[in-house]
């Protein structure tokens, strides 16, 4: 619809009309078309200040704790305060009561110090939250782990971690070393797939001279379930005294080696699997893009 001349040119009157209709419980598609005006900025402009009715508000899962961070900055409190009592982000507070008047300050530095303090370890405990509930709906979504689904994670597991052949080089045998008691159960679980014999592998404990030792030995003991007589003379590592070790502490085991005797066969055939693995990413990558 066009406008005609000067349409706009009593500005304050329009606002006017268009505040009272915002107030009178109009949506601002309804006071656009009321008034004509189909000119968006013009229409922020006019309703500036005016806030939207109850009923054009979308219903919103915070909304209840929007209303209580809106009541305790009333009563004076801090966005810290208000983040330790109700485990909501600063930047959500912020977002709800930013209209409001600033509290004046009251504390000291070292009580407002404490309560920041609190704040960030509120925060911190809700990303711990976020980030364990994450972790468990994607270790559900995996379910049961078929043979075949064993077999091609234990040929990329090994080729990640494990020793390999090369022209200058020849290592045709099976060893892998990981610090992951995880990946060395996935490994060994592997190995019983494909029918390795326990008595073909050996054990060997890798970690830093300063470490316990022995405490280390018998935990990959235990992990592997094998006896003293699989596993070779451990292997320490100097310790360097102008460094500092962060792999310390009652979790920190050193790595494991696993080596399997006569093994080249095996070498041959992991080799091979991951070769054909990678061939049919490749096809499967060509066939996507033609």
């Amino acid at each position: 619809m066009a406008h005609p001349p000067g349409k706009y040119a009593d500005f304050e009157g329009l606002r006017e009309r268009a505040v009272a209709l915002r107030r009178a419980g109009l949506s601002r598609r309804q006071i656009r078309d009321r008034l004509h005006v189909d000119n968006n900025d013009l229409l922020n402009r006019l309703l500036e200040g005016g806030p939207p009715p109850e009923w054009t508000k979308r219903p919103n899962a915070k909304d209840d704790l929007r209303h209580k961070a809106r009541g305790l900055r009333l009563q004076g409190w801090t966005y810290d305060q208000i983040q330790v009592e109700l485990g909501c982000s600063k930047s959500s507070i912020s977002l709800w009561v930013r209209d409001l008047p600033k509290p004046e300050r009251k504390r000291s530095y070292e009580e407002a110090a404490a309560i920041a303090r609190k704040g960030w370890e509120a925060t911190l405990r809700i990303r711990d939250e976020e980030r364990q509930r994450t972790k468990e709906a994607a270790k559900q979504a995996v379910g049961d782990v078929s043979p075949r689904e064993l077999f091609l994670i234990g040929a990329a597991l090994y080729w990640a971690e494990g020793s390999k052949d090369k022209p200058y080089d020849r290592r045709e045998k099976v060893s892998f070393v990981n610090s992951d008691p995880g990946m060395i159960q996935v490994f060994l679980s592997w190995l019983d797939l494909l029918g390795v014999e326990r008595d073909l592998l050996r054990f060997t404990v890798m970690i830093h001279e300063s470490a316990d030792v022995g405490g280390a030995e018998r935990y990959w003991a235990d992990l592997v379930g094998a006896d003293s007589s699989m596993f070779n003379k451990t292997t320490l590592k100097k310790h360097n005294p102008k460094t500092t070790r962060k792999n310390v502490g009652e979790t920190y085991h050193g790595c494991l080696v696993i080596n399997m005797l006569k093994s080249a066969d095996l070498y041959r055939r992991i080799e091979g699997s991951w070769c054909g693995i990678v061939e049919s990413v490749r096809e499967a990558d060509h066939r996507s893009r033609t």
